[in-house]
C-alpha cells in the first residue's frame, strides 16, 4: 500500500500543479486542438458529437460533484454532445492524487468506472479512501499504479497541460466550462448548460 500511495504522489513535487502562483507564465496560448482535441483527454459522450463541452474540474469540488449526474445526463440525452473530462486538481495533493489514478485507471480502459467511483463517492478524499473507492468499484489498485509509472510523462504533461489552460482562461475555479465558441468560468444549471450546447450548435 506504501508503494503504490509512494508512486502515484511522487509524481507531485515535479509537476507545479499545486505549487504553481497563479498568473504563471505558460509556454502558449492554448489552441483549438490542445483544448478540444488533446488526444490524452479522457472523452465520453459521443466522440463524434457536433459540440463539445469541455469541462475543468476537481474530484475534491463539491459542485462538480453535486452536479456530475446531472451533466453526464444532459450529455447523454442529448446524444450528439462530446464532453471531454480535464482534470484541473486544485484543492492540494490529495486531488492530484486522485486525478493521477484515475488516469491510470483511464491507461487500463476503465476511465468511466474510475471516474463514477469517485466522483459520486460521499465526504472528503484522501489517499486511502480513493484506493477503497477504486478497488471497491472492481479496479485493481497494482494495476493501476503501475501504468501510473508506466505512462508517467503523459500523465503528468496532461494535468500540466489543463492547469495552464485553465490559467489561459483565467478560470477563478471549479467547475469551469468551454462549449463551442464560448467560455463558462462556473457552475451552470440543467437549463444554462442546455442553453450553452444549444447554443454552440446553432452557431455551426
Amino acid at each position: 500500500m506504501i508503494e503504490r500511495r509512494s508512486l502515484l504522489k511522487g509524481m507531485i513535487a515535479g509537476s507545479g500543479l499545486v505549487l504553481s502562483p497563479l498568473g504563471a507564465a505558460f509556454a502558449h496560448e492554448p489552441t483549438p486542438q490542445d483544448v478540444f482535441a488533446d488526444p490524452n483527454a479522457p472523452v465520453l459522450g459521443n466522440p463524434d458529437g457536433d459540440v463539445t463541452v469541455v469541462e475543468y474540474f476537481d474530484f475534491q469540488c463539491t459542485y462538480c460533484k453535486r452536479d456530475y449526474p446531472m451533466v453526464r445526463d444532459v450529455v447523454a440525452k442529448d446524444g450528439n454532445v462530446k464532453l471531454v473530462m480535464k482534470d484541473w486538481p486544485i484543492f492540494g495533493e490529495v486531488s492530484v492524487y486522485a486525478a493521477q489514478a484515475v488516469q491510470g485507471a483511464a491507461a487500463l480502459g476503465e476511465y468511466d468506472t474510475a471516474l463514477n467511483a469517485l466522483m459520486t463517492a460521499k465526504g472528503r478524499l484522501t489517499h486511502e479512501r480513493i484506493e477503497e473507492l477504486l478497488t471497491g468499484a472492481g479496479l485493481d489498485f497494482d494495476a493501476i499504479a503501475e501504468a501510473v509509472k508506466a505512462n508517467e510523462k503523459t500523465i503528468s504533461d496532461l494535468l500540466d497541460s489543463n492547469y495552464h489552460q485553465a490559467e489561459a482562461f483565467q478560470f477563478n475555479g471549479t467547475p469551469s466550462y468551454v462549449i463551442g465558441r464560448m467560455v463558462y468560468p462556473g457552475v451552470l444549471d440543467r437549463i444554462m448548460l442546455e442553453s450553452a450546447i444549444a447554443e454552440a450548435r446553432s452557431a455551426g
